[in-house]
């Protein structure tokens, strides 16, 4: 695995713990965490720990890991929080709406007859976050 790092990259930051997050999960290539700023109840994100800007960066190989560690994410937000669906979601380049230049996947339950909102918008408490990854890890396969 590449050790890719930008000190000026917040997933960077939060991949090094110099940025606290709600973890759910880890191992020697991803960290998936909920998103500070989530769209939704158990929102989180899937992210490589080497720093690549975007889906065109990134080695075949942690496209293959970040895309099981996305998957495994979804199964255990089903479990744990009941969703009726899920939306999987990633950006590549401003243009395409990206804000943060690390590459990562968006997993967000949804609910039947809930508004849909644009993540972004407003930043969750680290009490309601860390409530949900540990709701999240206690169904980890």
């Amino acid at each position: 695995m590449s050790d890719k790092h930008d000190p000026d990259c917040i997933f960077c930051k939060i991949v090094a713990r110099e940025i606290p997050a709600a973890v759910i999960f880890e191992d020697g290539r991803l960290l998936a965490f909920c998103d500070a700023f989530p769209a939704g109840e158990g929102h989180a994100l899937v992210v490589p720990k080497a720093h690549h800007e975007n889906l065109f960066e990134l080695p075949v190989e942690l496209v293959k890991a970040v895309s099981a560690g996305a998957q495994r994410l979804a199964l255990a937000q089903r479990k744990a929080l009941e969703p009726d669906g899920l939306i999987q979601t990633q950006f590549n380049g401003k243009a395409a709406g990206q804000t943060v230049f690390h590459y990562h996947v968006h997993c967000i339950p949804r609910w039947a007859g809930t508004e849909l909102i644009l993540h972004g918008r407003e930043q969750a408490s680290p009490e309601t976050l860390q409530a949900v990854a540990e709701k999240i890890r206690a169904v980890l396969d």
